[in-house]
């Protein structure tokens, strides 16, 4: 079973796991929507060395999504990205737990197109879940360390942004 902790695509996995925690650390919309691409791109190659299609399909679909939703917020750019996401999702999907990285790319740009701040972060949280899932599934040990990372420190970061608000607020 641990054999394989080191083999190539475990490596990517584990740069995602990198990118993806440094992501969901930033208080600044923009840094974070520039790391979440670069983990994306970990996760292309990491997803495809691992045999999972659909989650490469996804997290490329992904590394478009956040480049471009760092310079626009229009709802057509991102039923684009819905659009495409779930094409691929169609064309790949082998099954329903196929289509967990494919709703979670929803998900995703949904939020981060129409959505900001904490509401933005809250509904990534039910990406993080449906991306866990897929990575159990897969055999993806960074990945399934990178989601559970992201479950406490974008939950941490919105309180930090909470706390922000209620200090202006007093």
């Amino acid at each position: 079973m641990f054999h394989d902790l080191f083999a190539i695509p475990q490596l990517f996995g584990y740069l995602a796991f990198i990118f993806g925690v440094g992501c969901f650390l930033q208080k600044s919309d923009l840094r974070f929507k520039a790391f979440m691409s670069i983990e994306c791109i970990s996760y292309v190659i990491h997803f495809w060395l691992l045999g999972n299609p659909t989650a490469a399909a996804s997290s490329a679909v992904s590394v478009g999504r956040s480049l471009a939703s760092m310079r626009s917020r229009s709802p057509w750019v991102a039923l684009f990205f819905v659009l495409l996401s779930l094409g691929m999702g169609v064309w790949l999907a082998s099954g329903w737990l196929s289509l967990l990285p494919i709703i979670a790319s929803c998900v995703g740009t949904t939020a981060l197109f129409l959505l900001k701040g904490i509401r933005m972060r809250a509904l990534m949280l039910l990406g993080t879940l449906l991306w866990l899932i897929n990575n159990i599934v897969s055999g993806s040990y960074g990945g399934t360390l990178l989601e559970l990372v992201i479950l406490s420190t974008n939950s941490w970061t919105i309180w930090r942004l909470w706390l922000d608000g209620q200090q202006r607020l007093a």
